[in-house]
C-alpha cells in the first residue's frame, strides 16, 4: 500500500486534465467523423462546454464517471480513505454542474452530456449524440 505525502498526493492530484482527455478525444473524433464541426471550450458559456456547436447552440459535455457522479455508474464510487475531503468536493462538481447547464438552458442552449462509461457502446453514443445534433 502506498502511503503518499500531502505533497505527493497533491502532485498526483496536478496531473489530472480538466481538458483535452482521451475519452474528450474519442468523442470529438467520432463527432467529426459524422460530419459535425464545432469550436472547443468557448470560455463565454457557462461551463466552457468542451464541444461548442454554435450555429445550432447546442453543447456537449465529456464528464468523467467519477468526477461528475454519473448516476447508477459502477465508477461513481467514493473513495475510502479522506471522505470528509472528497464528499464535499463531489457535491461542488454536481452543483456547478446543474448550475451551468440551468445558465444554458436560460439562455436559449442545449446541452447532451457524453459520460465516460458510454464509450463502452460507441454506437449507442454515436446515435445519440446524431440525434441530438441533428436540426
Amino acid at each position: 500500500m502506498d502511503i503518499l505525502t500531502p505533497a505527493a498526493r497533491s502532485d498526483r492530484m496536478a496531473r489530472i486534465r480538466s481538458k483535452d482527455t482521451s475519452i474528450e478525444w474519442r468523442i470529438r473524433q467520432l463527432v467529426h467523423a459524422m460530419g459535425f464541426r464545432y469550436r472547443l471550450h468557448d470560455k463565454r458559456l457557462p461551463g466552457k462546454p468542451d464541444l461548442v456547436f454554435a450555429g445550432r447552440k447546442k453543447v456537449v459535455f465529456v464528464h468523467g464517471c467519477f468526477w461528475h457522479r454519473h448516476p447508477g455508474c459502477r465508477r461513481t464510487r467514493l473513495p475510502k480513505t479522506r471522505q470528509d475531503y472528497w464528499e464535499p468536493k463531489f457535491l461542488r462538481n454536481v452543483e456547478r454542474d446543474r448550475d451551468n447547464q440551468a445558465a444554458l438552458a436560460k439562455a436559449g442552449w442545449e446541452y447532451f452530456i457524453a459520460w465516460e462509461c458510454q464509450m463502452m457502446d460507441e454506437e449507442q453514443l454515436r446515435n445519440e449524440l446524431r440525434e441530438f445534433l441533428s436540426p
